[in-house]
């Protein structure tokens, strides 16, 4: 009478031997080597942990050949339902390209050099306002003037910059 193999000498020897021939058959079905590599593994690990409850260890070939092929159909389904959901998701919004990025930088530069040529104290208003997002009241107590100046340093920033940066607006940007 032959003497049972282990789980560990098992797998060894039908891994030595047959190992290649496995990733070829889910090569087939899945059309991927390294997804085929993976599935194969997969069943061996899965042989391994179940050896002691194969009824027969010489069909232990046939049994990770069903299981190549049925974890290859897992792997088919999964891409089938993840190509599903793909295509029903709304398309992603578009990313800025490098233009809109050499764009957008170019335009964060020119407003700072706009805001360098404004009067020192329409530069604290705007920057105030709109940097630190302050209120007239706080911009007013922060800078020692009234709120009435701050509204009119701000109104008189504001219309200069535009000026300014005229040749920076993009079409699609103009009010």
């Amino acid at each position: 009478m032959p003497v049972p193999w282990d789980a560990d000498a098992a797998v060894e020897q039908l891994y030595a031997a047959h190992w290649r021939q496995l990733v070829r058959l889910s090569v087939l079905l899945v059309r991927d080597v390294g997804t085929a590599e993976e599935v194969v593994q997969d069943a061996f690990v899965a042989m391994h942990g179940r050896w002691s409850r194969l009824r027969d260890p010489d069909l232990a070939l046939a049994y990770l050949r069903q299981a190549v092929v049925n974890r290859s159909r897992s792997v088919l389904r999964h891409r089938a339902v993840v190509a599903r959901h793909a295509a029903a998701a709304p398309a992603p919004p578009a990313e800025p390209g490098t233009d809109r990025a050499s764009v957008d930088s170019a335009r964060r530069t020119a407003v700072l050099d706009a805001m360098r040529e404004l009067p020192e104290r329409q530069r604290e208003v705007l920057a105030l306002r709109y940097y630190l997002d302050l209120s007239e009241a706080e911009i007013a107590d922060a800078l020692g003037i009234s709120r009435g100046a701050v509204k009119s340093h701000a109104s008189r920033g504001a219309a200069s910059l535009r000026t300014l940066l005229d040749p920076y607006w993009l079409q699609e940007d103009r009010p």
